[in-house]
């Protein structure tokens, strides 16, 4: 059976961890230490009144973070409450997944792509030069399941890197990140076929991934590797804390 939206917000969580994670009302609060958004978005765990929005606003600013919710399937009556609040929407985010055997059909050529923990010193290099900086490889640094990033190489030289965790038998890619006078040479892909395979060695049953739904090139490859659209989810952002 598919993973369906639901399950894996679940691995997002797990594959991608918040550096504190606690229950205010009828919110999850996520502390994210420079992790990015998806650690530090707040979501609804059921029912939301405008007082529970105020309590979550607070806490967020108390943590010195924006004050961010991450909107899903189901949220409809919190989008809009926030949408009321002058919130803009950011990244629309579209999930992908597809059985490990569906992609992992052909391995790298020789000294294309490796497998290796911890992350060596050219790959941080490279996340950076990406955006990807302490905060993100903290959060990698968090994974407690299989992990393991992915070193490409091409024309002799470092072409880009990757990160991947499993949770729950799904392994998710997160941290893609090609050089661009690397790109358009097919390195995302073999990085998710190298994924697959690592993932099937490490006893997931699925490969997943999340993509901006703004990124079409990405979009283009998760589509043309046979993985399924199974959701979406956005961001909500107060106006205030907009860069």
């Amino acid at each position: 059976m598919t993973p369906d939206a639901a399950r894996l917000y679940d691995v997002i969580d797990g594959t991608w961890p918040a550096a504190e994670v606690r229950r205010q009302g009828p919110f999850l609060l996520r502390r994210g230490d420079g992790g990015g958004q998806r650690v530090s978005a707040a979501t609804a765990l059921g029912p939301v009144a405008s007082d529970d929005i105020d309590a979550a606003e607070a806490a967020m600013q108390a943590m010195g973070q924006p004050r961010l919710f991450q909107i899903r399937a189901g949220d409809d009556a919190l989008d809009t409450a926030l949408a009321g609040r002058g919130y803009a929407v950011v990244d629309p985010v579209n999930l992908y997944v597809a059985p490990v055997d569906a992609v992992a059909t052909h391995r790298p050529p020789p000294v294309t792509a490796f497998c290796v923990w911890e992350p060596l010193a050219i790959q941080i290099d490279i996340w950076a030069k990406g955006g990807i900086g302490p905060g993100r490889l903290a959060v990698m640094e968090r994974v407690k399941g299989p992990k393991t990033s992915i070193l490409g190489r091409i024309n002799d030289h470092p072409g880009g890197t990757a990160f991947v965790a499993i949770h729950d038998s799904i392994a998710m890619v997160h941290a893609v990140e090609v050089l661009p006078h690397q790109r358009k040479q097919g390195m995302a892909g073999w990085f998710m076929r190298l994924a697959a395979f690592w993932a099937r060695d490490n006893g997931a049953s699925h490969l997943a991934v999340v993509c901006t739904q703004a990124n079409t090139g990405a979009n283009a490859l998760y589509a043309s590797l046979g993985m399924a659209l199974v959701g979406q989810y956005h961001y909500r952002k107060h106006p205030d804390d907009m860069e």
